[in-house]
């Protein structure tokens, strides 16, 4: 059976200007009736204008915005069915848990609202907290009245405006998988813009990676992770390590590429660039995919993985793991993430290594494209120059 999307929202060739700037490039997005989608980016890529342009605090330059079947771009924010949480929470100070959850039905002029505010605590797992006044409460309490308030109001799209930013490190994670236990109680669309790569990650089911005013790629977490189409999303979710490559010849379903001397395989299928023999491939691989062997073990290796020499700069022990930066032919600053169980003691500062992984955890990407962005060869490629005219559906 299809599912009602009529509760979907929907941005057509959307866009804000001030002035000579450009906040938001025309943009057509649709996010899906009861889903958990997460606008993600750096500070200054449009995604707040984005969130506002839907809330009706940012009237569009261009474009329309729709929920369901109806065009609620001149829409005053009162009138539209959305609700926004901000990262100030803005509780009124003198009004107690309750009333403040109350407030929205009682201006509504709603006589009776002792059985909604309880079931909406109760979502909330505030309920014992009623008659407490907000600056009795951890920051994370505000933040779940806030979200209370905004619920009770029953809106069809909840807008959440980085609502975890004043959070310290413990309290936020745990108030991750808490919005996302509500998002899924409640059924209701979300809407959540972060410049956090694991908020988003944890909480949302589909993210939209935003850069310079548009959208570079969206997808699953999962998919955005293993698959990235672009430098920047390579490594503004995450960090790569990125190889420029030749392409030296194609065998069934894999690219076999050169770089530094040595070959390198790419599945086809994970490639994102033109594949002509001669061309530029940057070839890319997550850091906690790559095993480090010691140079004396390099006869134990398995036939068919990818691998590269290099020498050990620098270590980091970080408790779970050991983080290692290798000077390599192909990258001067490679890095490998490895779990500290049975660590191999040889592995230390000077140490010549073996880097090796699997083929099918490599990823390829356009060396134009890459080459704009910054500095191919390293694992910190700090921004892309992002696709025109990008169209998600």
């Amino acid at each position: 059976m299809t599912k009602d999307r009529g509760g979907d929202v929907r941005l057509s060739g959307i866009s804000k200007t001030y002035g000579s700037f450009t906040a938001v490039e025309p943009l057509d997005l649709t996010v899906p009736q009861g889903s958990f989608f997460a606008l993600l980016g750096a500070s200054g890529c449009g995604k707040t204008t984005t969130l506002r342009m839907i809330a009706g605090l940012e009237e569009p330059t261009s474009g329309t915005v729709s929920l369901g079947d109806q065009d609620v771009t001149r829409l005053p924010p009162y009138k539209r069915p959305v609700n926004t949480v901000f990262q100030s929470y803005a509780l009124f100070p003198h009004l107690d848990i309750f009333e403040n959850v109350a407030f929205g039905l009682r201006r509504r002029g709603i006589k009776s609202v002792k059985k909604q505010v309880e079931e909406m605590l109760d979502l909330v797992q505030l309920g014992e907290q009623a008659r407490k006044k907000p600056h009795q409460l951890s920051g994370g309490q505000q933040q779940r009245v806030a979200v209370a308030r905004a619920l009770i109001n029953h809106p069809k799209v909840l807008l959440l405006d980085e609502p975890l930013g004043a959070l310290d490190l413990k309290l936020r994670r745990q108030m991750q998988l808490e919005l996302k236990r509500i998002q899924t109680e409640v059924g209701i669309t979300f809407i959540h813009v972060t410049h956090d790569q694991e908020e988003a990650m944890t909480m949302a089911d589909t993210v939209a990676v935003m850069n310079a005013g548009r959208v570079e790629q969206l997808g699953s977490p999962a998919d955005l992770y293993e698959n990235p189409q672009t430098t920047f999303v390579a490594n503004f979710l995450g960090t790569s390590n990125l190889i420029e490559a030749e392409v030296d010849t194609h065998s069934g379903d894999e690219i076999v590429l050169t770089a530094g001397g040595g070959k390198l395989t790419l599945p086809q299928a994970r490639c994102s660039a033109p594949t002509t023999t001669g061309g530029k491939v940057v070839v890319g691989v997550r850091p906690e995919k790559i095993t480090l062997t010691h140079a004396d073990d390099a006869g134990d290796i398995p036939e068919g993985r990818n691998r590269i020499t290099g020498k050990i700069a620098d270590t980091s022990f970080i408790g779970v793991s050991t983080q290692y930066v290798i000077d390599s032919p192909v990258c001067p600053e490679f890095e490998v993430y490895a779990q500290n169980i049975d660590r191999d003691t040889r592995l230390a500062p000077g140490a010549e290594v073996v880097l090796h992984w699997s083929p099918a955890h490599t990823f390829g990407l356009d060396a134009a494209q890459s080459l704009l962005a910054g500095t191919v060869g390293s694992a910190g490629v700090e921004t892309a120059e992002p696709e025109a005219g990008v169209t998600v559906r």
